[in-house]
C-alpha cells in the first residue's frame, strides 16, 4: 500500500506527497495533462517539441541543468499521446532547488526564436533518424492511419508530418504553452524523505502565485467501432519481411484493459509463451515475434509483430499466427498458465514500486486518470481476471473485422 496525502493550491495545482524516510533522496514529478492526442491535426508534434523546449531555459534560469547538477540532482522527461511528464531526483536536503527550477519554467519559459530554432532542429533530426531513415521506422505512422480514422491516436507523438515541426512559429509555441502548461492542468508529486508541511510551504512559495490558467476540457472525436478488415502492403529497403497486426481494445479505465494486459503476456510474455514456443522455436516461422498493447488512456491497440525467417511467405506466416490465435478464441487457457503471468505482473509492479521516482510518477499518473489512490488497487484488478475472461476477451478482439494488417516486404 502506497500511502500519500494530497492537497490543491488556490490556482488549481494538485499536489501529492508520499513520504519515505528510508532514503536520503527526493523525487519531484510534474505531470501535465496534455499529449499528442490534444494537438491540432494540422499542427502535430507540439507536445513532444515542448518536452525539448522546456530544457531551453526560463527567463530567470538560462541553464536548467547546471543548478540541478550542483544540487546533486538528475532529471528526465517523456511525452506520450496522453501525457507529458517531467521528473527530478535529488538529495532531499536540496528539495527546494527542484521547486525553484520547475516553477520558474512553468511561470516564465524563455520563448525566443533562437531556442525554438535549436529545438526544432533537434526534433526534426530525431524525426528523420528514428522514423524516416530507419528500417521499418515508418511502420507506426502507417499503422496508426490504418487503424484510426477519427481519433487523434492516428498520429505519432513525434508528429504526423515533419513539415508540422519545421513550420512551427513562435506564436504557435506560445499559444500551446499558455493553453496547457498551467497549474490547473498540472499535477505535482513529491516522494521520498520529505514532510507534508515542508512540501506545502514550498509549493505555496514557488507555485502559489502562478496564474491558474483555464482548465483544459478534453472533447476528442471518438473512434467508431471497426467493422472491416484493413490491410496494407509496403515495399521498402529492409533486411527481411515483417508482419504487423493490430486489433482495437478498450480504454485504460476499463476492466477489459487488465484482461488484455494478461492476454498479451500469455501470448508473448516470456520464452515459454505461446507465440514464441509455437512460431519461433517449434515451427521456425519468425525469427522474432512479440505481442503487446499501447497502454493508452483512450481505446488503444493490441499489436503482434514479427520478422519472418527468410524463405517463409507472408501468407504462411499469417496463417500460422491465425492458428495460434484461434486456439485462444476456442479454448480456455490453463489456470497455471494464467497464474504464471499474474505472478510475473505482480513482480513487475512490486519491483517498479521500489523506486521513489517510479512511485512519484505512478501517483501522478493515476491522479491524472482520476484518483492517485487507484494505484493501490491495480494488483486486485489483475488477480480478479479469470480464464473465462481471457477466453471471452480473445473472442471479442481477434475478429477479422477488428484487425489491421501490414505486410512490410523487403524489396528484391
Amino acid at each position: 500500500m502506497i500511502e500519500f496525502e494530497k492537497f490543491t493550491l488556490d490556482n488549481g495545482l494538485r499536489v501529492i506527497v508520499h513520504r519515505d524516510d528510508s532514503t536520503p533522496m527526493a523525487a519531484v514529478n510534474i505531470l501535465y495533462d496534455v499529449g499528442a492526442r490534444d494537438e491540432d491535426p494540422e499542427k502535430t508534434g507540439f507536445a513532444h517539441l515542448f518536452e525539448h523546449l522546456m530544457y531551453g531555459g526560463s527567463i530567470n534560469i538560462p541553464n536548467y541543468d547546471e543548478p540541478l547538477q550542483r544540487a546533486g540532482g538528475e532529471n528526465n522527461a517523456y511525452t506520450t499521446n496522453d501525457i507529458t511528464d517531467y521528473h527530478i531526483q535529488l538529495p532531499a536536503e536540496n528539495l527546494e532547488t527542484a521547486f525553484w527550477l520547475e516553477s520558474d519554467r512553468m511561470l516564465s519559459l524563455a520563448f525566443g526564436e533562437k531556442s525554438l530554432a535549436t529545438q526544432r532542429k533537434v526534433v526534426c533530426e530525431e524525426f528523420k533518424e528514428s522514423y524516416l531513415n530507419k528500417p521499418y521506422g515508418d511502420v507506426w505512422f502507417k499503422m496508426r492511419e490504418l487503424a484510426y480514422k477519427k481519433h487523434p491516436y492516428r498520429w505519432m507523438t513525434i508528429g504526423k508530418n515533419l513539415s508540422h515541426i519545421e513550420s512551427a512559429t513562435l506564436d504557435d509555441v506560445k499559444n500551446f504553452f499558455f493553453k496547457f502548461y498551467r497549474p490547473v492542468n498540472a499535477i505535482l508529486c513529491v516522494a521520498g524523505n520529505v514532510t507534508v508541511e515542508n512540501v506545502k510551504a514550498l509549493a505555496q512559495k514557488w507555485f502559489g502565485d502562478i496564474p491558474a490558467g483555464e482548465k483544459y476540457m478534453r472533447n476528442l472525436p471518438q473512434e467508431p467501432d471497426q467493422n472491416e478488415e484493413r490491410k496494407l502492403e509496403v515495399k521498402a529497403k529492409v533486411p527481411i519481411d515483417a508482419l504487423y497486426k493490430t486489433w482495437h481494445i478498450d480504454e485504460r479505465l476499463s476492466r477489459r484493459y487488465y484482461i488484455v494486459d494478461l492476454l498479451s503476456d500469455v501470448l508473448s510474455g516470456s520464452a515459454s509463451s505461446r507465440l514464441f514456443q509455437k512460431l519461433v522455436k517449434e515451427k521456425q516461422i519468425f525469427s522474432h515475434l512479440q505481442c503487446y498493447h499501447m497502454g493508452s488512456i483512450d481505446k488503444g491497440l493490441l499489436s503482434i509483430q514479427g520478422k519472418l525467417i527468410k524463405g517463409i511467405s507472408m501468407e504462411k506466416a499469417e496463417k500460422e499466427l491465425s492458428i495460434v490465435l484461434d486456439k485462444m478464441v476456442q479454448n480456455k487457457i490453463d489456470e497455471n498458465e494464467l497464474q504464471k503471468v499474474k505472478n510475473k505482473t505482480e513482480s513487475l509492479i512490486l519491483f517498479e514500486d521500489m523506486s521513489i521516482q517510479n512511485r512519484a510518477n505512478s501517483l501522478a499518473y493515476f491522479e491524472a486518470l482520476g484518483d492517485a489512490a487507484w494505484m493501490n488497487f491495480e494488483l486486485e484488478k489483475y488477480h480478479s481476471v479469470t480464464t473465462q475472461d481471457i477466453l471471452e476477451e480473445s473472442q471479442k478482439i481477434f475478429r477479422p473485422e477488428n484487425s489491421n494488417t501490414i505486410y512490410y516486404l523487403a524489396e528484391n
